[in-house]
């Protein structure tokens, strides 16, 4: 399976994307291509400063706190003797520190004003993630929690939680 889904993304990670005649990978770049190709609903802001506040979060949140979640990552930490739960609560508190400070400045109902952007779409996941397998406390950032509170009150993000997926595994439930 493995050695077949390599031929497919060489990465070897999730996630992959078949569309239009494409494969993308890397979270990011597919979100961009979604957001070029699909224009009736884009998720940055028309406003080249909001754009950019969106970016910052973005970068934030794919390049400082999930990456430290990856299997490979954790279970590497693990063979060299360390708790690897714990290293990924430790780093994810430090990077959703920073989040946290940010949103003081860009934040309504979401991550940048009160309309849903590429932002939300990056920080949903990691809240999910520093909640349900990690056990961060979450009651040390109030506007990410509200953010996200606000996000599962829609379908769109309701739906797309691992728990709701088919092909999720049991371990990630």
């Amino acid at each position: 399976k493995e050695k077949e889904y390599s031929e497919i993304n060489p990465y070897k990670s999730v996630p992959t994307l078949k569309i239009d005649g494409l494969v993308l990978t890397q979270s990011i770049p597919i979100l961009e291509y979604l957001e070029e190709t699909r224009p009736d609903k884009t998720l940055l802001p028309k406003e080249p400063g909001k754009r950019a506040l969106v970016r910052i979060l973005i970068q934030a949140i794919a390049g400082d706190i999930q990456p430290i979640q990856n299997l490979r990552v954790l279970n590497q930490v693990e063979s060299l003797g360390g708790d690897k739960n714990e290293w990924a609560k430790h780093f994810i508190t430090i990077g959703f520190e920073g989040v946290e400070k940010q949103l003081e400045k860009t934040s309504g109902k979401y991550c940048v004003g009160d309309e849903v952007t590429l932002a939300d779409v990056c920080l949903l996941p990691q809240v999910y993630n520093a909640t349900m397998r990690f056990g961060v406390d979450m009651k040390k950032f109030p506007r990410i929690q509200s953010i996200a509170d606000n996000l599962y009150k829609l379908d769109a993000f309701k739906n797309a939680q691992p728990d709701k997926q088919g092909d999720c595994p049991v371990s990630m439930v």
